[in-house]
């Protein structure tokens, strides 16, 4: 299988250890955790043209990832201040 850009320890490789701790702890983080997951996979299958789409619909779920990376930020964050 191919490496898959953009996972959650890579964005994030100061908290890598944190987002650990958090899918195993929080029940909302891990959902958004993999809910990022899920999305991030699905523009790399765009990107890399196995899963062709329409132009539009990539660039309507690279949004949906960004969003989701600032909310996955804040909550770091937030965790990090705690």
């Amino acid at each position: 299988m191919s490496h898959t850009p953009h996972e959650l320890a890579e964005e994030f490789p100061e908290h890598a250890e944190r987002i650990h701790d958090l899918k195993q702890s929080d029940a909302h983080f891990a959902k958004l955790a993999e809910e990022y997951h899920e999305i991030n996979r699905q523009v790399h299958r765009m990107e890399t043209e196995v899963e062709p789409v329409a132009t539009h619909i990539e660039e309507d779920t690279r949004k949906k990832r960004v969003a989701l990376k600032d909310e996955i930020a804040t909550y770091l964050e937030r965790a990090a201040s705690a």
